[in-house]
């Protein structure tokens, strides 16, 4: 594969990661406008159902022959792997409505170390040395990041719980994304993922939504969220990484990282000490170490 494709693939999955970052200081934006977390993941996901069924549409009548068209096992396989990706939208806004935006995204990374959990418990082998070392810079990492030893403030439970669930469904996400139906286009991927996925966000509303639904998030912040959640960074990721190939892909997309709690401690001023920055250092190190091949002749 040439320099220039490659090149490409990085900034294509940096663009995504990038984006993605993003998301959680936006909602946290809405939720002090006084809207709901019902109110954020519905309008987020009914907009990006209709976003990505528009470029779903373009692209049959762009390609009309060359599209495969998703068999109902594929539908069906797609909207059960999605119910993991609702699943990680709620309890990744629900974290980030009881701790820091800095703190949530952190948290959210321990998908690094849940992965190789379920890639033992499913493949029964154990884990090489350089996947167990990185676990272990994880693990010292979120320490400092969440400065869980020097923090005046006592966290809140309900966010760390919220957001560790966020990470095991992400996880269940990253790896049936990954594995089911990858025959067909990313885009009718993600739309059949999308649908599974509106399922537990619509249920989650139906039941915690007591108030009226305030149908102004749409257009405020339904189309931000949509765009830099369930829209571009799919399609840039879906675009980029057959570039990179996983390996560099996932060193790149560690990105989000630096990126979310940048946004934080810009838009929302919230403070974000050295020991917090040496740890998310730590966590992104420990994403290098397990995605490089040390054993590549020089």
């Amino acid at each position: 594969m040439s320099q220039n494709n490659v090149l490409k693939g990085v900034i294509l999955v940096a663009l995504g990661a990038t984006t993605y970052g993003m998301l959680a200081t936006f909602v946290k934006m809405a939720y002090s406008e006084g809207y709901t977390t019902a109110e954020v993941t519905t309008s987020q996901f009914i907009l990006g159902i209709i976003g990505v069924l528009i470029i779903n549409t373009f692209q049959k009548l762009k390609n009309k022959d060359k599209v495969v068209k998703a068999t109902p096992k594929n539908i069906f396989s797609l909207m059960l792997a999605g119910t993991s990706l609702g699943m990680t939208s709620l309890f990744y806004y629900l974290a980030v409505k009881f701790i820091p935006v800095s703190i949530g995204i952190v948290l959210l990374m321990q998908t690094v170390w849940m992965g190789v959990l379920l890639e033992m418990i499913l493949e029964k082998k154990l884990p090489s040395k350089q996947k167990v070392i990185a676990v272990f810079i994880v693990l010292f990492g979120t320490v400092l990041a969440t400065n869980i030893l020097k923090n005046d403030i006592a966290l809140d439970w309900r966010g760390i719980v919220w957001g560790v669930l966020a990470a095991a469904s992400f996880t269940t996400t990253m790896f049936t994304a990954n594995r089911v139906a990858t025959e067909i286009s990313p885009a009718q991927r993600s739309l059949f993922m999308l649908l599974g996925g509106s399922i537990i966000v619509f249920t989650f509303g139906f039941i915690t939504q007591v108030t009226p639904f305030n149908l102004a998030i749409f257009l405020k912040w339904g189309i931000i969220l949509s765009l830099f959640g369930t829209i571009i960074p799919p399609i840039l990721m879906n675009l980029g990484f057959p570039l990179t190939g996983i390996g560099l892909g996932s060193i790149v997309s560690a990105l989000e990282l630096p990126v979310s709690v940048m946004m934080a401690f810009v838009l929302l001023n919230e403070k974000v000490i050295l020991t917090q920055w040496i740890g998310i250092i730590l966590i992104i190190l420990a994403i290098i170490i397990m995605n490089i091949n040390f054993k590549r002749k020089i």
